[in-house]
């Protein structure tokens, strides 16, 4: 297993050559940050941030261009966290601008923190640079495009995973209610979310907050 494991990031690592840029972006809800090194992580040129937006990712995409005639890149691969649903868009973006498109672990991100400065430190600058790292070294793997209809699907079972949850939970507080409130309600609904029971249940805690409220006064 760990030779499998192994011969497979020697692969990855292959995929990289001297004609490659190496870019890697700290994902963020709305300015990202990028930073760039050859295939030996040497870093090349400043920095770089950018908007979520299309005029940022125009930006990024004038930046790469840019370093790659300075320093005669040919190829560029583009590494990034999957954070949330911000890099969704991005990276579509860049796939369809013929980028290869690559992720890396963020637990991994979070232990690779102290190879460039001995410091645990956290900067945006500083995880883009990570990233790029991890990715020259081979800890990634390739982003795949899905087609529409499978995307849909996913945010739809999402949803309905978050609705069923949501249903099972106010059911299980309804129960506890009852039992709580109007225990003897059991012994007329078999259903006890059923719509008579519910109705039952909500004008008996109506009248009982009118006698407490009338008693106080």
């Amino acid at each position: 297993m760990k030779f499998k494991s192994q011969a497979r990031q020697n692969q990855l690592i292959e995929r990289i050559t001297s004609q490659h840029l190496v870019v890697g972006i700290d994902i963020a809800q709305q300015t990202h940050v990028a930073r760039a090194v050859n295939f030996r992580g040497i870093v090349v040129g400043n920095p770089l941030s950018f908007s979520n937006d299309d005029d940022g990712f125009h930006n990024l995409l004038q930046w790469i261009q840019r370093l790659q005639s300075t320093h005669h890149f040919t190829a560029a691969i583009v590494g990034m966290e999957p954070t949330g649903h911000y890099w969704l868009n991005f990276s579509k973006w860049l796939a369809d601008r013929q980028f290869e498109v690559v992720l890396v672990n963020p637990h991994l991100v979070k232990k690779n923190k102290e190879n460039r400065d001995n410091t645990p430190s956290k900067s945006d600058k500083k995880d883009a640079l990570v990233i790029a790292d991890m990715v020259k070294n081979g800890y990634y793997s390739i982003a795949r495009t899905t087609p529409e209809a499978f995307t849909e699907l996913r945010v739809l079972l999402s949803n309905r995973d978050f609705v069923v949850k949501r249903l099972v939970s106010a059911k299980n507080q309804i129960h506890r209610w009852v039992d709580v409130v109007f225990p003897e309600l059991r012994q007329v609904f078999k259903n006890l979310t059923g719509a008579g029971s519910l109705a039952t249940f909500v004008c008996s805690q109506h009248r009982r907050n009118c006698v407490i409220y009338n008693h106080r006064t």
